[in-house]
C-alpha cells in the first residue's frame, strides 16, 4: 500500500514540532518562531545601540503624525523612509524581518508590525510546508497527484 502525502499529514508533522496555523497559536509562540527562523531580533526600547531597522512615530513641526522606517537614522531620506500613512510599514518590517535585522519598533502592539509578523509567519510555514513534503517523499511517500496520474496511465 502506498503512503500518500495530504495536507492533513503534512500539517500533522508541522505541529509535532510546534508550528500551527497563525490564529491558532499565541502571538509570542508565533513570534519566537519567527525569530529563531529568521534570526531576526526586536525591541520597543530605544537604547543606546545600532540597529539594523528602524520604524517609529514622529510628530511634524505643525502636529502631524508621521511614521519613519529607516536603515539610518542618522540620514533620513524625506521621499523613502517618511510615511505620512501606516499602510506601507508592515511591507517594510516583513522585510527587515526576513533580512534576520535587529530591529526597533516603537509601538509593537501597532497594526502594521502586527500584520507583518503574521505575513512573514505564513510565509516561513509555507516554506516549511514545502520542506516536510520533500522529507516525506525522501521517506518513500507519494505525492496524491503522482498516485492518480499512476491510476490513470
Amino acid at each position: 500500500m502506498k503512503k500518500i502525502i495530504t495536507d492533513e499529514l503534512i500539517t500533522s508533522e508541522l505541529e509535532k514540532q510546534g508550528y500551527l496555523e497563525y490564529h491558532e497559536m499565541e502571538e509570542n509562540k508565533a513570534w519566537n518562531l519567527l525569530q529563531a527562523h529568521y534570526n531576526c531580533e526586536v525591541d520597543d526600547q530605544w537604547r543606546n545601540r545600532h540597529y539594523d531597522f528602524y520604524c517609529y512615530e514622529e510628530t511634524t513641526a505643525d502636529g502631524y503624525a508621521i511614521y519613519v522606517a529607516t536603515d539610518n537614522t542618522d540620514s533620513i531620506c524625506v521621499s523613502e523612509d517618511i510615511h505620512y500613512y501606516e499602510n506601507d510599514l508592515s511591507d517594510e518590517i516583513e522585510v527587515a524581518i526576513k533580512e534576520g535585522s535587529t530591529i526597533y519598533i516603537d509601538d509593537l502592539d501597532a497594526h502594521y508590525f502586527m500584520d507583518a509578523v503574521e505575513s512573514c509567519y505564513d510565509s516561513m510555514l509555507n516554506k516549511l510546508r514545502e520542506e516536510m513534503e520533500e522529507q516525506l517523499i525522501n521517506k518513500g511517500y507519494e505525492r496524491e497527484a503522482d498516485t492518480i496520474t499512476e491510476a490513470t496511465a
